[in-house]
């Protein structure tokens, strides 16, 4: 089985929607990303299974929601992000928060679950996993899921474990 096949296996067909959705975004020629869970599959050494697929736009997010939405996605406005869905199980939510913004303009092109995609580059992706977890409206659940992230990426890139904050050392410290 390969990591395309297992992916769709696991988000009902998910590669389906990142495909048609990178393909969207690279024919209107529209700066963005991937962030969050694909971002760290990208450079963690070993990737995760994840549904959710978190992105931003350098600009004109209206113009790619269209687009999507012409392509065949479903979308729903929020004050942080725009959420669209397709044909699976993949959630995508496009990130509205100015602090990733710039975000594109470092990206990398990426294999990740055999799709090719840009992806939020190394330092980039600690931040918005460092964000992430310091937001404490989030469920404990999501924070728990973005502190095992951060170990990911600290694992497979120990020169990151300097940039983190006091407070976040210590935690990952006490897991360790």
């Amino acid at each position: 089985m390969t990591s395309r096949q297992f992916y769709d296996w696991q988000t009902a067909g998910g590669g389906g929607d990142v495909v048609l959705l990178v393909e969207t975004l690279e024919r209107q020629d529209i700066p963005w990303c991937m962030i969050g869970g694909l971002a760290v599959n990208h450079w963690a050494h070993e990737p995760m299974a994840t549904a959710d697929v978190d992105l931003v736009i350098a600009a004109e997010v209206d113009l790619a929601v269209r687009a999507l939405e012409e392509a065949g996605f479903r979308s729903e406005r929020f004050d942080w992000s725009v959420n669209l869905t397709g044909h699976s199980k993949v959630s995508v939510q496009i990130s509205t928060e100015p602090v990733y913004r710039d975000f594109p303009s470092r990206s990398v092109p990426a294999d990740v679950h055999g799709i090719l995609m840009r992806v939020a580059s190394l330092e980039d992706t600690l931040r918005g996993k460092i964000l992430a977890w310091s937001d404490s409206r989030r469920r404990p659940s999501k924070r728990q899921k973005d502190l095992l992230d951060i170990m990911r990426l600290v694992e497979a890139h120990p020169q990151l474990a300097s940039s983190l904050p006091d407070d976040l050392s210590r935690r990952l410290e006490a897991l360790q």
